[in-house]
């Protein structure tokens, strides 16, 4: 009882993520991709550093810090959302939430290349597993009211989203498991995120002026702002920290059973707010995924849950 304050949090971070597929759709569908980037992460970055300041957990990474965070900020604010817009502009929320929960898995690969962790049985299975899942949902997807090519291009590019993602999560665990040259400690996950935001939007910055002068400058309509609002405030800043608080008190393996809320939410929110399709394939390719995910992780202990939290576009 003590720790059912928490447990709501959670759960109102998965319907957060769910819900931050259909916003995404809406934000993509609106505007230019890297301008809907650079809006979104103007708010959350400012958002992010007034919460470190009054949390009384203000820090500046120092020369070697700054080397790490802007290549997570690289990888984690410019190359995820570039895939993750360009992403939505082509699939259905429903759909893309399903792909996306394909990251664990490729997490788990690049753990065995590039940390050294084992490849075992689980693992093969649940890949196996994943990519069935992916299959149906690329051939028998309900929103048959997209056009099948944009629909493909849109898995993949979300799918693209999803390795960006792992290999965030294989650098954060870099980073937080040795502190850098001069450091006294690693930077802890909320100073990375912060930081490594700060570093993507400035990294962002010339892009989006590239984007504006070959394209035009393109404002969102009211929806689109709102879309984009709640992707900066409630997906990307409020989403994050409860979902820290919740490894803080009651572990990171409690906390990640509510990631695999996410999908649902985000199928239902694309039929409740886009009129998107549903249908048994959704559940076929939802089941199979997130099976082969929890199968592949049953031997990964030494990947942390925390960092391979389901990423809300």
């Amino acid at each position: 009882m003590s720790n059912l304050l928490v447990h709501v949090k959670l759960f109102c971070v998965a319907i957060i993520w769910g819900l931050g597929w259909p916003a995404g759709r809406v934000v993509a569908t609106d505007i230019l991709p890297f301008t809907a980037s650079w809006l979104r992460y103007i708010i959350a970055t400012a958002s992010f550093l007034i919460f470190l300041k009054l949390s009384g957990k203000w820090m500046v990474p120092n020369r070697a810090e700054w080397g790490r965070v802007l290549i997570i900020g690289f990888i984690s604010t410019v190359m995820y959302q570039a895939f993750f817009m360009y992403g939505m502009r082509y699939t259905a929320a429903g759909d893309a939430s399903l792909m996306i929960t394909f990251n664990p898995l490729f997490t788990a690969i690049l753990a065995v290349i590039f940390i050294n962790e084992r490849l075992h049985l689980n693992l093969i299975i649940g890949l196996i597993l994943g990519i069935a899942g992916v299959t149906i949902l690329f051939i028998y997807s309900p929103n048959v009211d997209l056009p099948f090519s944009e629909r493909i291009i849109g898995n993949v590019l979300i799918a693209c989203a999803a390795l960006c993602w792992a290999c965030n999560t294989i650098l954060m665990k870099r980073a937080m498991s040795a502190p850098a040259k001069s450091a006294v400690k690693p930077l802890d996950p909320l100073e990375l995120t912060v930081w490594s935001s700060v570093a993507g939007l400035l990294i962002l910055t010339p892009i989006v002026a590239v984007e504006a002068a070959t394209k035009g400058i393109i404002m969102p309509s009211n929806d689109g702002w709102v879309g984009l609002i709640f992707l900066a405030l409630f997906s990307t800043v409020i989403a994050y920290v409860w979902f820290a608080d919740g490894i803080i008190k009651i572990g990171a393996s409690m906390s990640a059973l509510y990631v695999y809320l996410v999908p649902p939410f985000g199928i239902i929110g694309g039929y409740l707010l886009l009129q998107e399709k549903l249908g048994m394939s959704l559940v076929l390719a939802f089941i199979l995924i997130t099976g082969g995910v929890i199968i592949a992780q049953k031997d990964n202990s030494s990947t942390s849950k925390h960092d391979e939290a389901q990423p809300a576009g």
